[in-house]
């Protein structure tokens, strides 16, 4: 659904029904271990990145602790305690399709609690490749990326000269 809303808003409706058929889900349960550490003192649980998915859907349990990076650099706290919140967030994978219109999300996770932290994610991809609509390029908005093969974003990541790039499309991708 909000795929579809994004494709929508876009003007990119006759572009859905195909990034629906070439779509793979990825799910994954996260227990953060209870770091031994002072009371007062807070660990960083899993660094700061971004995902390379398309979109990843976040939901974790009473434990808070994700944040997310705003755009003047400042780390905000999520609240996700509630267990009828989820989180959506844009990945690497749709600021390429949206040759930077849709920014893919800076987050962390920090762990101050004595508590187990757990979170499930649901992360899509494009199963092929991801390329720029023509209606996304216009003189203000020159191409940024040649297409991309999603999967290979993934494995790109997972390389040595990868995963220095914090920002690992424009590595992989960018023009």
């Amino acid at each position: 659904m909000v795929v579809k809303m994004i494709f929508d808003g876009y003007g990119m409706e006759k572009y859905y029904q195909s990034h629906m058929e070439s779509t793979a889900y990825f799910s994954r349960l996260v227990n953060y271990i209870v770091p031994q550490q002072n009371e007062n003192e807070t660990k960083l649980g899993l660094y700061p990145h971004t995902d390379k998915s398309f979109l990843t859907i976040l939901h974790q349990n009473d434990v808070n602790g994700l944040e997310i990076q705003t755009k003047n650099g400042e780390w905000v706290d999520v609240d996700l305690s509630s267990f009828s919140n989820f989180l959506v967030m844009a990945g690497e994978g749709i600021m390429g399709w949206s040759n930077n219109r849709i920014d893919a999300c800076d987050h962390r996770v920090t762990i101050n609690s004595k508590e187990k932290r757990l979170s499930i994610g649901l992360f899509s991809y494009v199963k092929g490749i991801i390329k720029v609509p023509e209606e996304f390029v216009d003189e203000e908005h020159p191409l940024m990326y040649k297409p991309l093969d999603h999967i290979g974003l993934v494995h790109f990541f997972g390389s040595p000269e990868g995963h220095k790039q914090h920002r690992t499309l424009k590595a992989y991708s960018g023009l």
